[in-house]
Order: structure tokens, then C-alpha cells, then sequence
């Protein structure tokens, strides 16, 4: 700022400090309507630029943010920017960027545009990137009032939150696996499903239970978050009577009807008096309890609450986290979150893609092995019923959980859709927290990891420098996200898809997957990569089988990491019906005439 600004910006900005703990600059607030305009509306010389653009405005429209005016985009406290200053900065540079330059974001800071190459990144993204010592809770409020640091969730300061239908996909599958694991079936039809919150990432619960076709009940203690889901759409019926909550669960359990209702009132009063105590009665009974990934168990047993696992490790509770339980496995299989977003803002082009994603998956599904297809199939009904929920909040956009060749195939057909003018303008393409290689999150999405490493960052940079190397439009390193600062460490990234052989070339070099266990679902996993022609290079890994001489707490752990040659890879015990004709070397590559992958996991 000039100079002769500065003390009337110090006043205000000082002002701003003392009253709400941070300077948020709202003089720079702009006054246009926020909202994901369509890409030929932006100011730009290059696509990639506008794509980007695009998605920050997403974020911060108010019919998607939860509090749009402080930046946040969801989670209470995940920003867009610090403060508004940055959001006008950030929009000039992407409207003079060439495809020669890269912005540099450093926690909400644009730093500059630095010369590049083409086939660099557009813009490289960190967010709250602490020392390790100092990455503590009361450290964070420090820098985040002091402006020197930012905690941007997980698709907020990356720039890819696409509203609560980016959860809501997640938790559906979580729900029908659940169902599959401890009710022995995936048909959920009056079944009930009790949760609470319905804020920016939980109000997708209501939605997700419909799906699945189950009784979700959700409570809410503030009635703006409940009022609005209703609104939207995303809650059937609301009602802050427990008598008359309790009535319409027995009424739509006995006629098996899917229903979501919205208690206005607290979880404790719906049906957990004493919350842990209260789990512990009803687990005894026969309830089905997990953590849904914001480490409430981490925080009860923090408090003291009786939640330890005798026995257990540093991330096993009583009650397991939905990852050690349900999605782990899914995850080891290569399955996550991808997501798109049609940059025309054209419902249309949403409706093509929604089209494309669903035959793919469908052509694919014949050949798959059994696990594999089963995830499929959940993900084919939720593309082909995706439209009718009507669950776009903002831009358009769509998720879906896929594999490495899926989300390879889905992602090469939208773009030859793109060329074809078929779908009207670029589609962005990103990820959310669930990817299998881009979070090391020790209490949630890496929670099922034992052999010692699961306090190790190393995958999610891996991730983030890879996907900056493989051609991502743009890449984002956080520290935080969904369990809180300092507990997690998580990669995203941003591809455009404009039709070009170029955006087809870096899809298919940037959809890889990473496995993060020594399972069979993980063997399985790089199996598949194998036999679609990859070139990728990994070692075999061999099961350390159980013995008396392996039991002994850290030597135990230390003696399977040596000799299974670590375990964060892709390995595990021989899946059924994929043995090979001749044992692999101890390093394996893609061998068409000789595939042994899969040949002797013991």
C-alpha cells in the first residue's frame, strides 16, 4: 500500500484485530456478486488462469462458504485467503498470467509470478507449512491473527471445494459399506442411521443416507445450518420436537421409506446422554459406532473419556475410525475421490459428463475382479441418480469414487468430449481428501496403517511434487485439514481439460495411484495397474508371515518393516483368481508376456 495510506489502513486494520481477531481488510471486500461465472467471462491469457479464477470464486460464493465473509469456505476456519487484499491481488495476477509464469501462494500470500515453463504448474499453493514443534494448536492462533500463516483445509485453499456434495458421495459409500460389514448386507431400506451436524461438510449426511436408502437422522444445535440444508433441498423434514422425532423414525423404519430428518437440538438429548458412556451402553447392546473422520475419539480420549484399546496402538480406540473399519480396503483398492467441474456453468454439460463417467464405469465393470466391480456398481447408481437429488450447490460439478484406470478412462472421454464439442467448455478436474496417496492422516484417511509409519508425511509430498512434475494445472501442500492443525498433511492438485492431446497426455500421467497399504486389496490394486500397459516400476512385497520371534511391540514392527521392504506400498497376499504362471523377481515391472505380479504374495 502507498504510503500515504498506511495510517489510515493501520487504524483500521488495528480495529480490526481487537474485534475479531484478525484482519480481514474488509474495505477490499468486493461488491460483485461471488459465484463460479462462466469461463469466457474472465479476464485472462490463458485458460488455465480463468479455470482458477473460476474455482476461488466458487469457494467464496455464499451459497457454498459457510462464512464467506471471514473467507472461510467450510470446516469453521478453512480459508480461501486471509484476507481480501490477497483476493484482489490473486485475481490480477491470474488475469496477466501467461503460460510462461507461475503464481506462488505462500499461506494466503500471492508472492509473484515466476517465469516457467509451459508445462509447469500455473500456480503452486502451500498453506500453514509450520515447523513441526511449532505446528500446536496455540501456535496457530498466533500466526493466524498475526496473518503469517493459514490453515486452508483441504479444498478451500487449494481452490477445489465443489459444496457439500463432495462428502455427500463419500458418505454414502461409507454408509452402504457399513452396512455390508456389520449388518451383512448392502440393502439398507429400514435401517437407521443417526448422526448430527449439518454444517459445510456434514450437511451432507442427510443427502448421503437418502441415497443409501436408509432413515437418517440428523441433529444440529444451530438452526441457520439446518433451515439452510432444508432449503437447498438436502434435508426431507425438520422438526426440533423429540417426541415427534422418535415418532416419524418408527413410521418411516416400519415402511422401510428412505427419509432424512433435521432434529433441531442436540445429539446428546436425541439419543447419547452421556456421550462416551452412552456409546459404550449402546455398543454393548448391539449398536453399530465408528468415528466419521473428525477425530472425536482422538479428542474424547484427550478429555479423558474411557475410549482406549487395551493393547491397542497410537491411532487404535474401542471403536475403530470408518478407514480401519469400512473404507480402508476401498482405499487399498485404489478407489477415491474424483470430481469434476464444467467451466461453461451449463447444466447440460454436466448432464453429457455425468453420461460419460457412468458408461465408462459400466463398460469397465465386466472386467474387473468381484471387489472391484462391487465399487463399480455403488458408483454407477450414484452417477445415474446423481441429477435427480439435485445436489449442485455453486458450480457444476459432479464426484464419484474411482480406480487408477477409471478415473484414467473418465477423465481421457471428457476431454475428447471437450475437443468434440460435445461438452461446451474446459472441465476442471481435482480430488478431495480421500485419495489414496494424497493424505497422511494418521487419524483418519492413513488411520488402518501399522507397521510404525503412520506418523510420516513423506506420501503427501511425494504427491504434491509428483503431481507438480506430471503436469497438474496447479498444486496445493497443507498442514491441517478435517482433523485439525498439525494432525494431518495433505496433497491436492487442479488439472484443466481443454480437448487438447496435451490435457490428455498430463491426465494420464497425473492419475496414477499409490496404494498405501501392504494388503490384498492394495495387491490388487497395482495388479490392474500392471495389466493396463503402465510403466510403472515397484518392488514385489512378501507377507511377513506371523511367528512367536516377530511378537514384541517396536522390534516386531522394525523386524516386518525390514523385511517386507516397507510397508506404506502396493503388496499383500495373493488375491483369489489373479496367480500368474511363473514367480516375479524381486522387482516386478509391466511384462505382458509374463505378468507375475500377483504370483506368490506369502
Amino acid at each position: 500500500f502507498p504510503p500515504s495510506h498506511h495510517a489510515t489502513l493501520a487504524s483500521e486494520f488495528a480495529q480490526e484485530l481487537r474485534q475479531y481477531g484478525h484482519i480481514y481488510m474488509y474495505r477490499f471486500c468486493p461488491t460483485l456478486r461471488m459465484r463460479a461465472y462462466p469461463i469466457d467471462q474472465y479476464p485472462c491469457r490463458t485458460r488455465q488462469a480463468a479455470a482458477m479464477m473460476l474455482m476461488i470464486m466458487n469457494n467464496l460464493d455464499p451459497a457454498v462458504a459457510q462464512f464467506p465473509q471471514e473467507l472461510v469456505t467450510y470446516g469453521g476456519n478453512g480459508q480461501v485467503f486471509s484476507n481480501w487484499a490477497q483476493f484482489r491481488l490473486v485475481m490480477h495476477y491470474l488475469s496477466e498470467m501467461t503460460e510462461e509464469q507461475t503464481l506462488v501462494m505462500y499461506s494466503g500470500h500471492p508472492m509473484g509470478l515466476f517465469p516457467s515453463l509451459p508445462s509447469s504448474p500455473r500456480a503452486i499453493i502451500t498453506n500453514g507449512m509450520v515447523i513441526p514443534n511449532y505446528s500446536s494448536r496455540d501456535q496457530y492462533e498466533k500466526m493466524f491473527a498475526m496473518g503469517v500463516s493459514m490453515y486452508g483445509q483441504m479444498t478451500a485453499g487449494s481452490y477445489c471445494y465443489i459444496g457439500p456434495q463432495g462428502i455427500v458421495h463419500g458418505t454414502m459409500l461409507t454408509v452402504l459399506n457399513a452396512g455390508r460389514r456389520y449388518l451383512g448386507s448392502g440393502d439398507l431400506r429400514g435401517r437407521v442411521f443417526v448422526t448430527s451436524g449439518l454444517g459445510g461438510m456434514s450437511g451432507a449426511q442427510a443427502k448421503a443416507a437418502v441415497i443409501a436408502g436408509c432413515v437418517g437422522v440428523i441433529a444440529e444445535v444451530d438452526e441457520a445450518p439446518l433451515r439452510k440444508r432444508h432449503e437447498q433441498g438436502w434435508l426431507m423434514e425438520v422438526t426440533s420436537s423429540l417426541d415427534q422425532c422418535i415418532k416419524r423414525i418408527r413410521e418411516a423404519k416400519s415402511a422401510k421409506t428412505p427419509l432424512s430428518l433435521g432434529y433441531h437440538g442436540n445429539v446428546v438429548d436425541l439419543c447419547l446422554r452421556r456421550q462416551i458412556k452412552a456409546i459404550n451402553k449402546l455398543a454393548d447392546a448391539g449398536m453399530h459406532f465408528w468415528d466419521y473422520g473428525n477425530a472425536f475419539l482422538l479428542e474424547a480420549q484427550r478429555a479423558g473419556a474411557e475410549v482406549q484399546k487395551v493393547g491397542g496402538g497410537a491411532t487404535e480406540f474401542r471403536y475403530p475410525s470408518y478407514v480401519q473399519h469400512i473404507m480402508g480396503d476401498i482405499f487399498s483398492l485404489g478407489f477415491g475421490p474424483f470430481r469434476w467441474v464444467c467451466t461453461s456453468g451449463n447444466a447440460r454439460d454436466l448432464a453429457v459428463t455425468d453420461n460419460i463417467a457412468a458408461t465408462v464405469l459400466e463398460e469397465m465393470s465386466a472386467n474387473v475382479p468381484e471387489r472391484v466391480k462391487q465399487q463399480y456398481n455403488d458408483n454407477i447408481r450414484w452417477i445415474r441418480e446423481a441429477g435427480k437429488h439435485k445436489m449442485v450447490v455453486g458450480s457444476q460439478a459432479r464426484i464419484l469414487y474411482s480406480d487408477q484406470k477409471g478415473r484414467v478412462s473418465i477423465a481421457l472421454a471428457i476431454n475428447q468430449a471437450v475437443a468434440d464439442g460435445n461438452v461446451s467448455a474446459p472441465v476442471v478436474i481435482s480430488r478431495d481428501h480421500h485419495d489414496v496417496s494424497g493424505t497422511d492422516s494418521p487419524f483418519r484417511e492413513t488411520s488402518n496403517v501399522y507397521d510404525g509409519s503412520v506418523f510420516c508425511a513423506d506420501m503427501a509430498v511425494q504427491n504434491f511434487v509428483g503431481d507438480a512434475f506430471r503436469g497438474a494445472t496447479w498444486v496445493a501442500l497443507h498442514n491441517g485439514g478435517g482433523v485439525g492443525w498439525g494432525e494431518v498433511i495433505n496433497g491436492g492438485f487442479g488439472l484443466v481439460l481443454d480437448g487438447s492431446e496435451e490435457a490428455a497426455k498430463r491426465a494420464r500421467l497425473i492419475l496414477t495411484s499409490r496404494s498405501a497399504d501392504d494388503n490384498c486389496p492394495a495387491a490388487i490394486c497395482v495388479f490392474l495397474c500392471f495389466a493396463g500397459g503402465s510403466s510403472l516400476l515397484v518392488w514385489k512385497f512378501k507377507r511377513l508371515r506371523d511367528h512367536p520371534a516377530h511378537h514384541g511391540g517396536e522390534q516386531a514392527v522394525a523386524c516386518h518393516h525390514a523385511l517386507s521392504c516397507a510397508g506404506r506400498a502396493c503388496a499383500g497376499s495373493c488375491p483369489a483368481g489373479l496367480n500368474s504362471r511363473a514367480k516375479p523377481p524381486g522387482c516386478v515391472k509391466n511384462q505382458p508376456q509374463n505378468l507375475s505380479i500377483c504370483s506368490n504374495f506369502t
